[in-house]
């Protein structure tokens, strides 16, 4: 798709100007000024910023320790330092933020590594090296975007920093030099792609940011040929890793490192070659992902989640409101527009995110979202749908949201989740995916499924013969099919080839059902083989609000009833009461998403059927 494009263009580059340097000055006083008074006093608490210096067992406390927070807190702190002392100069054109700015960019320039110590080694999935080796720059994630928030520090104001000095532009050219665009054209890294190995968000989001360092500095034709060509290639080994439905197995979180950054890589491509992509926007598999961020929004701040994603992952900012646009999607464009409205706090600024060229997106698009939401007043509409390339089903109706994952525990980012079940009434969840913890060292080792949110236990599944779901590919579920009306939607599998033989199951076959204006119906059945160690079942339920037995069937205890705070009901046939666990929120990343302890349900099946009712 990209591929072929990129390999026959010939034409001469157009020099990038999709946003104005800071010498135009009608361009930006023309911006929003609400954008522009808060940029102005966002910049102001950055004045006389301390840049903190980045110390050698600063870095090796990851590999020491497991620790990932107190390098990175550092590091982030220094470009969100930079980024908002650059917009805010660009908006004011006094000069007074230029002392900082120039800090801010030869501390960066000074660091030893632009690489984060969790991705400090050449080979996917090896041992982190304990400090980096200056000689031999590593492309991660974070090289490749601090390179562009110095490309785009220098592509705004260039001509204030050269009044002043020119050896500062010349020092970020020599630091992108030595750290992008030398081994960026002369070595492999995995996420580049070879058409074998599986790509994921990585891909994209270091070629966008590549893209940037090139094409935002004055750098040779004769290099950006071979850019052009390379970084289409990693696009195309990105969307390969995508069914045509256009789902994103890294959760809707990651969507904003995969479909967003793919899209700001097409108009960076179109930009500089002429719109030479541009009707690639109506493919369809490029117009199925960007709708995936609006099909697995629930309501408010919810998201439907699974792998490492929170229900709460954040809102939406200019991107995904410009892909909408790109791609003729109005009711996309119409959630995006008043999502980002609805959060203005976090989203006119954007002051967590280490991007400057987001932050310059949203100063430059937030007057049209503001009148597009004006004239788009309706709420958006929420189909329902089925995600076969993932095994994703969602269905709702005027209260409940049903989210079933059936697919494989082989997924990016993956929890080993197949066939768990989430649910919203009212916009609020009632059975929950927990998401995941602050990523330490052991996130992404051998010891990963060692992390409790990472177990199928503590997801909307049964626990066989003490037995968990096991991680890849090869345990998944099977025999998946699906239902989709007006009155009806389910989905049945078989989920016992998601587990370990020792689990002892012969089958598993679990059914989720909408009876749209009713009630969402789980029914397990299930048998084990003759040889089998034992046959218990225990099955958790995953709530946020405190669950109470209400009722007890005078049956054996194997019918049971359980309110869910004032939300709603959670009734269990042929089951019996284990326990009610409450699991305290302590991780500063959950925190983000649970307020209080969540609570997980035990029931031990009775019978070989165990249905489950929710209303």
């Amino acid at each position: 798709m990209f591929n072929e494009i990129g390999q026959k263009y010939l034409s001469p580059f157009t020099p990038f100007s999709l946003y104005p340097r800071a010498s135009d000055r009608a361009a930006w006083e023309a911006l929003d000024a609400q954008w522009k008074k808060e940029t102005i006093r966002q910049g102001e608490a950055y004045l006389n910023y301390d840049y903190p210096s980045l110390s050698a067992t600063d870095f090796m406390a990851f590999s020491r320790t497991g620790n990932r927070v107190l390098y990175e807190d550092k590091t982030f702190g220094k470009r969100h330092a930079l980024s908002a002392l650059v917009l805010a100069e660009c908006v004011e054109d006094k000069g007074r933020f230029l002392d900082d700015i120039i800090n801010g960019i030869i501390s960066i320039c000074e660091e030893s590594a632009w690489q984060l110590p969790a991705h400090n080694s050449y080979m996917r999935d090896t041992p982190q090296l304990l400090l980096p080796d200056v000689t031999a720059p590593i492309m991660d994630l974070f090289s490749c975007e601090t390179g562009a928030v110095l490309a785009a520090a220098y592509y705004l104001l260039a001509a204030r920093l050269d009044e002043i000095c020119p050896l500062i532009g010349k020092r970020i050219m020599h630091e992108l030099e030595q750290r992008i665009f030398t081994p960026y054209l002369n070595c492999h890294f995995w996420w580049m792609g070879n058409g074998k190995d599986p790509m994921n968000n990585w891909t994209i989001w270091c070629t966008q940011n590549t893209l940037l360092c090139f094409f935002l500095m004055d750098t040779p034709a004769e290099l950006r040929y071979e850019v052009l060509k390379k970084a289409c290639q990693s696009t195309d080994y990105f969307l390969d890793e995508y069914g045509e439905d256009g789902c994103c197995d890294e959760g809707a979180q990651y969507y904003r490192h995969a479909g967003l950054c793919l899209f700001n890589t097409m108009e960076l491509l179109n930009a500089v070659t002429g719109n030479s992509f541009v009707h690639l926007y109506q493919e369809p598999k490029i117009r199925n992902i960007a709708a995936y961020i609006l099909n697995v929004h629930i309501e408010d701040k919810y998201y439907v989640n699974f792998a490492d994603c929170s229900p709460i992952a954040g809102r939406c900012s200019a991107r995904e409101f410009l892909f909408a646009k790109r791609v003729g999607n109005e009711n996309m464009a119409a959630f995006a527009a008043a999502d980002f409205l609805a959060g203005l706090d976090t989203t006119l600024l954007l002051p967590t995110e280490n991007s400057m060229y987001y932050r310059l997106q949203n100063g430059f698009t937030v007057s049209e979202i503001r009148q597009y939401a004006s004239s788009h007043t309706a709420a958006a509409a929420h189909s329902d749908l089925y995600y076969a390339s993932v095994g994703l089903l969602i269905a709702r109706d005027d209260t409940l949201c049903l989210a079933v994952k059936a697919g494989d525990n082989g997924d990016s980012h993956n929890h080993n989740d197949t066939g768990s079940v989430t649910v919203y009434k009212n916009g609020s969840p009632l059975l929950i995916d927990v998401g995941v913890e602050s990523y330490t060292k052991k996130t992404f080792s051998s010891r990963r499924y060692e992390i409790w949110t990472m177990q199928s236990r503590y997801h909307n599944l049964p626990t066989v013969n003490g037995v968990m779901q096991q991680d890849g590919e090869q345990f998944q579920a099977r025999d998946v099919s699906h239902l989709l009306s007006d009155s009806l939607c389910e989905i049945e599998m078989d989920i016992a080839p998601a587990y370990p033989p020792e689990a002892g199951l012969t089958y598993y076959r679990r059914k989720a059902s909408l009876i749209k204006g009713e009630e969402i119906v789980i029914t397990d059945s299930f048998a084990f083989a003759s040889d089998a160690r034992g046959q218990e079942i225990i099955l958790s339920f995953m709530t946020y609000e405190k669950p109470v037995l209400t009722e007890t069937a005078d049956s054996g205890d194997k019918d049971l009833t359980f309110s869910i705070g004032e939300l709603g009901s959670l009734q269990v046939t042929g089951g019996s009461l284990v326990e009610i666990e409450a699991i305290p929120i302590t991780d500063a990343r959950l925190q983000t998403a649970w307020e209080h302890e969540v609570y997980r349900i035990l029931v031990k099946a009775q019978e070989n059927e165990v249905a489950v009712h929710l209303s």
